[in-house]
This record gives C-alpha cells, structure tokens and sequence, in this order.
C-alpha cells in the first residue's frame, strides 16, 4: 500500500452483488453530481439492465441524468476507454473537467474475460490516476462481482485511492510489464525495409482484409518514428489476429507511453504510440539493457 494522492481527480470504487446493493451505491453518488454546483448532469455507463434499475428508482429525476449503455462507451482496448473519456469530458464536463461519472465496464467483453484482458483493465485504471489527475472529475467505478468475480474486484482495489489497498499507478505498471513476454512463434517472420510495405503484404498473406493489413501497417510506422531507429521487425499469426515486434535501441521508460491523449487530431512523430494503442488490441513494450521490444497486435 502506498500513499494516498493528491489530485484534482476523485477515482472512487464500489463493490455489490446485488442489484439493491448496486442502487444503494449509484443513487447517493448521482445526487451529488446532481447537487454539484456549476457541473452539467451526471452521466451513468452501465449495462442496460442496471441503467432500468437507476431510471425506475429516480423517478422523475431521472431526466435530468445522462444515461449511455457501457457497450456504446467502452467498444476495445483499454487504450479506447481513455480516448473515449479524454474526448467526452472535453466535450461535455464542466470547467476543470468538472463531471460526476458513474462507470461500469463491459465485463461479459472483452474487459475480465481472460488474465490478459484483466490485466490490461488494470493498467487503465491505475494509469487513469495519472492520466486524469488535472481533471476536477468524480468518477465511480461499479464492480458486480457477480459478472466479475471477487478476483478481479480485489485487483481494482489497489488501483483506486481510498480502499485501503491503494498503489502507485507506476508500481502497478511495473509490475505488469515485469511479466515477460511469450516468445515468437517458429513461423514468424523477420521482415526487411521499407517495413510498412512488408508489413502489408505479409499481414495479407496470413489472411488479413487490405483494410486491417494497412492498418497495422501504419501503426508499424506510427510506433516506430515515437521510438527511434528501429532495428527489426518480426510479424507472425494468421487472421484475425496477427503481431508485429519491433526493436530499438532505444528505451520507453515511460509507463504512460502511448495513453496521453493528443492535444491535436494530427498527431506529431512522438505520438505514434498513441495511433498503435488505439488501432491494436494490444501493445507490449518491454525495455531492456540493449533497448526495447514493442508488440502490436492486431485483432
């Protein structure tokens, strides 16, 4: 357990099983958006079912609450939520970011369905600490351990202030990024230069649409002008999946390497993580005494 931060940003937690225990959780919170003076409605993201629940209990005031289906907020990665959030409150939160945010992820999804998926849902929430620190935002992360299980519930806890089991944001990220990555297949590929081109006509090769194949191709070059000189690159799988390794000389070092969203919609060289982070279903990046291995996979 860490110290608790000291941010503009309220990341908070709750914890139910039950539908009454969930209501008990919601209805208290959004009254306090309600009340807040100078912040637009509260919003609430939840599954269909749990949003029913909030607009039954709230009666007539339900009108004056924001309500999105969680599979319309939360459509991908991990990466995806954070863009989603950034653009939301940029389009719709008071001044400071001033909004009170009722957020259940889509856990019968891609969020929780496996230890990957967990622990990319993880990263998130810790980096989110960080990410939205300058925010005056409020936000409640719900958590149905009946859809997530106990495990899972237990592992968010350490990412949310005030549960008594908090840890550094950075921590959390080391300690996801100490786990090493598998090693490549005995099919993959070590592609030559001009890398995008490779790219392309091998993901096509496996089985890609031309559509996904330029895509990942461009989330190649993305990565590598935010990495440097870029020394290798190694693809391998077949549709809809395939992955791209890359090594540099260079180290990331930075855990919110590729999560800061852009204050522009074009992107500068240095933010090429951010285009791979939001295209690919997953990046790993991995340092090292000689550099760094970074690994988009597509699909």
């Amino acid at each position: 357990m860490t110290a608790e931060p000291t941010t503009h940003f309220d990341h908070r937690m709750a914890v139910f099983g039950a539908d009454d225990e969930f209501v008990a959780a919601a209805l208290p919170f959004l009254a306090e958006g309600l009340g807040a003076p100078g912040e637009p409605p509260p919003v609430a993201i939840a599954a269909p079912g749990k949003l029913g629940l909030l607009r039954d209990t709230l009666g007539a005031d339900a009108k004056d609450v924001a309500f999105i289906e969680h599979t319309d907020w939360y459509t991908g990665s991990a990466a995806n939520a954070v863009a989603q959030s950034a653009g939301y409150l940029a389009g719709n939160a008071g001044p400071g970011g001033r909004l009170h945010l009722l957020m259940e992820p889509v856990w019968d999804g891609r969020a929780g369905r496996s230890a990957r998926e967990t622990g990319e849902w993880l990263r998130y929430e810790a980096l989110a600490n960080l990410l939205f620190a300058p925010m005056a935002t409020t936000a409640l992360c719900v958590y149905d351990t009946r859809i997530t299980g106990e495990a899972l519930a237990a592992a968010a806890r350490r990412a949310h202030p005030g549960t008594g089991v908090y840890e550094e944001p950075v921590r959390i990220a080391a300690e996801l990024d100490a786990v090493p990555l598998s090693a490549p297949p005995s099919d993959a590929e070590l592609l030559g230069e001009p890398w995008a081109d490779a790219v392309r006509s091998r993901a096509v090769a496996r089985g890609l649409s031309r559509v996904d194949a330029e895509l990942l191709a461009e989330s190649v070059t993305a990565a590598a002008a935010a990495l440097g000189p870029v020394t290798g690159v190694t693809l391998w799988g077949e549709a809809p999946a395939c992955v791209c390794e890359l090594r540099t000389a260079r180290r990331v070092d930075d855990p919110l390497a590729g999560f800061v969203p852009p204050p522009a919609t074009e992107l500068e060289p240095e933010q090429g993580l951010w285009f791979a982070r939001q295209v690919c279903a997953y990046v790993d990046i991995r340092d090292d005494a000689h550099g760094a291995t970074v690994r988009l996979q597509y699909g």
